[in-house]
C-alpha cells in the first residue's frame, strides 16, 4: 500500500514537471489508508516561496480535516523535505515520512536546500561566519503586552 502512494507523490510530481509550476515535487497526505491532502510544488504558478508540495498536502489535508493536528497521518513526498517543509511536518505533527529522491538528489538539480541546512548548523554550532539573513530585535512593549495576555488566557489553544 505505501508503494502506491509513493507512486502518487512521484506521478504528481512529473506531472508538476510538465506544467513547470515549480520544482518537479509532489506529496500526499494520508490517513486511515486514504489520500486526504494532494500537493504539487507551485512556487512560480503562485509567486509564492513557500508553496511547496508538502505544504500544500498539508494546508489541504488540514482543511479537509478542520484540524492543525495531523498526528495520525503520514506524508508520502517524491523528495526529501527541504528544511521549511520539516519545520511545517513538525508543526502539523505528522510523525512519519516517506521520500523518494534525497537532498543531495535535490542539490545536483539545483536546489539550494543545503545552504539552509549548513545556516542552521552553523547557529547551532554558533560558528556562523557570515549571516544570510539579518535578524534584528526590536524591544516592543506592546507585543509583549500581548504575549502577557495570552499567557494568562485560560482559554489559549497550545498547539
Amino acid at each position: 500500500m505505501k508503494e502506491e502512494f509513493m507512486d502518487v507523490a512521484i506521478d504528481l510530481s512529473d506531472d508538476n514537471f510538465e506544467k513547470n509550476y515549480g520544482g518537479p515535487f509532489g506529496a500526499v497526505v494520508v490517513k486511515n489508508g486514504k489520500i486526504i491532502g494532494r500537493g504539487i510544488n507551485r512556487v512560480l504558478k503562485n509567486n509564492d516561496p513557500t508553496a511547496h508540495a508538502e505544504i500544500i498536502a498539508i494546508r489541504r489535508a488540514c482543511s479537509k480535516l478542520e484540524t492543525y493536528d495531523l498526528s495520525d497521518c503520514e506524508l508520502y513526498t517524491s523528495c526529501y523535505p527541504c528544511p521549511m517543509c520539516l519545520s511545517a511536518i513538525i508543526w502539523s505533527n505528522i510523525k512519519t515520512v516517506y521520500y523518494a529522491n534525497t537532498k543531495e538528489d535535490a542539490a545536483d538539480i539545483g536546489f539550494r536546500d543545503d545552504m539552509i541546512y549548513d545556516y542552521f548548523k552553523a547557529l547551532s554550532e554558533g560558528t556562523v561566519k557570515r549571516s544570510i539573513l539579518n535578524l534584528k530585535a526590536m524591544n516592543n512593549e506592546e507585543a509583549k503586552e500581548v504575549f502577557d495576555r495570552f499567557k494568562e488566557d485560560e482559554d489559549k489553544v497550545i498547539y
